[in-house]
């Protein structure tokens, strides 16, 4: 009987501030809604009527009828009320979340009861919500506030929603990845990681690295199928840019990413290898970029000392530098992806084009394992040659504060493919104009010295490393003398350049980088539309 009435609608008749309202739940739809009716009977919901899915609510508990009993008002009519209270999700501006609580209140005991099992039991039916998380809070990152905005803005949630957690403050870089290759993960139901993108890379690749090796694949293979990790990964913003966040959930609220965690949501993400000579340098999700960004990241590890402020010193420079370099990017069209890059359309939660892509990429893998035909040799490789200001790969929107839109707008999470985007060169005038067309709505791709490429693998040699390879002790005997002897100080022509890997500097110039589609899942939705 209780299983029976727990499927069948509930509408009764209750109080919500002071108000009477008519409440209605409708298991087929998981929604819960309410709406004004002053008078007599049902009525029909108005255009102030409020609803929230059971998917976003927390949780649901009884009030204590101690503290409103004798409030005053229209509640000294009710000689002794009975009430809940549902915890939920309260959607506000710019992409955030908030917590909310509704308090309904009725004459019947055993009606308020009635509400509390039905809902209790909805929520029990919602198995993706996490129970049991470990959680890696980086003390360091940012403007050092990861712990206290864990302390005070995620804790209650998890508490609230009854998950329990193991939590790891770190104490040195890495300490993340090397924990995740030796605990044992299968009491876990997420990974959630506390700090900027330096901590999500860290946990990122310890969490790709341990599914490789219990899956026994050769991660410096780069050919290698890698497989998908069954854990999800928390992404509670504390860093100075936290573009992960930005352009997965659409801001850097902290609340927003706890709210994501505790409900359940999860988005696939493509991920990046990065090798060199057959072995693997890195994993990437964000930007991998060269000439420009390398260069900013580069010099500003060497300024650690001056705080955030040596990204914007350090970009300064860089962009007064205006070092351009000789290269080749050999790159595989994405002919997959139902998207372009200038198509205009943004990734979005339950994206159609990551779906499709995904599906048709499938299809792909199917035909090349079956021996019908094999994707690379149906598809050429492309060649671009010359000197570049900037080499920019993006796997997502690549969003900040300080970059709405993104360096490429139309990006997508989870469609296997990467954004290549090349910035040949120009005038420091018309780089400074690509530069600001990411803070504004305009197109930042329609220069003529501007391409990009929606593509699943690329390689990239430098002009430099080419020659290093034949002839290196020759030309350092004939550069020795004319290093500064021919151009002075501040504008000695730079060789090569070094890529930014999600932040963090490579050394190695020459790389190939392969799209790994939909490896990872965050707990996240992606960015909605109406937000």
């Amino acid at each position: 009987m209780g299983a029976r009435r727990a499927a069948e609608p509930l509408h009764s008749v209750l109080w919500v501030k002071q108000q009477r309202c008519v409440v209605s739940l409708e298991p087929a739809r998981a929604l819960l809604r309410w709406w004004r009716s002053p008078g007599p009977g049902a009525g029909a919901p108005g255009a102030d009527a409020c609803s929230v899915p059971v998917a976003e609510i927390i949780t649901v508990e009884e009030v204590d009828v101690c503290g409103k009993h004798g409030s005053g008002g229209r509640w000294q009519k009710m000689e002794k009320p009975y009430g809940f209270t549902v915890h939920c999700v309260k959607r506000a501006q710019r992409h955030r979340w908030k917590w909310a609580q509704v308090t309904f209140w009725c004459l019947e005991e055993q009606l308020c009861h009635l509400w509390l099992q039905t809902l209790r039991a909805m929520l029990e039916t919602l198995t993706s919500r996490p129970k049991h998380l470990l959680v890696f809070i980086n003390p360091f990152g940012g403007k050092g506030k990861g712990k206290r905005i864990y302390e005070q803005k995620v804790a209650p949630l998890f508490t609230l929603a009854s998950i329990t957690t193991e939590i790891i403050v770190t104490e040195h870089a890495n300490q993340a990845t090397e924990t995740l290759y030796e605990i044992n993960l299968d009491k876990y139901d997420g990974i959630v990681c506390v700090g900027g993108d330096g901590m999500f890379s860290e946990v990122l690749h310890g969490l790709v690295g341990r599914t490789q090796r219990s899956a026994g694949v050769d991660q410096n293979h780069p050919r290698a199928t890698l497989v998908p990790s069954s854990l999800r990964i928390g992404i509670i913003p504390a860093g100075s840019t936290d573009c992960v966040c930005y352009s997965t959930v659409g801001t850097n609220d902290a609340q927003t990413s706890a709210l994501h965690i505790v409900v359940g949501d999860s988005l696939p993400l493509d991920v990046s290898s990065v090798h060199h000579h057959g072995s693997l340098l890195r994993y990437s999700v964000s930007l991998l970029g060269y000439g420009f960004y390398g260069d900013i990241v580069r010099d500003s590890e060497k300024k650690r000392w001056m705080g955030l402020i040596r990204y914007e010193f350090s970009g300064l420079k860089t962009f007064l530098s205006h070092h351009s370099y000789d290269g080749t990017v050999s790159f595989l069209p994405a002919q997959h992806t139902v998207g372009s890059p200038r198509d205009g359309k943004p990734c979005r939660a339950g994206c159609f084009i990551c779906r499709q892509s995904k599906q048709q990429l499938e299809e792909e893998q199917k035909k090349a394992l079956y021996g019908l035909e094999s994707a690379e040799e149906v598809e050429e490789w492309q060649v671009v040659s010359g000197k570049f200001l900037a080499i920019n790969a993006t796997n997502m929107v690549c969003a900040c504060h300080r970059c709405p839109g993104g360096l490429s707008p139309a990006a997508h999470l989870g469609d296997g493919s990467c954004d290549l985007i090349l910035i040949r060169k120009c005038s420091r005038f018309n780089f400074l104009r690509f530069l600001f067309r990411h803070t504004n709505q305009y197109d930042q791709f329609d220069f003529s010295f501007v391409e990009v490429y929606r593509v699943k693998k690329f390689q990239f040699s430098s002009k430099h490393m080419e020659d290093e390879d034949s002839d290196l002790k020759e030309r350092g005997k004939k550069r020795l003398g004319q290093l500064c002897g021919e151009h002075c100080s501040c504008c000695c022509p730079v060789s090569s350049s070094s890529w930014n890997c999600d932040g963090e500097v490579l050394q190695n110039t020459a790389i190939e980088v392969r799209v790994h589609c939909q490896l990872v899942r965050l707990f996240a939705r992606g960015i909605e539309d109406n937000a």
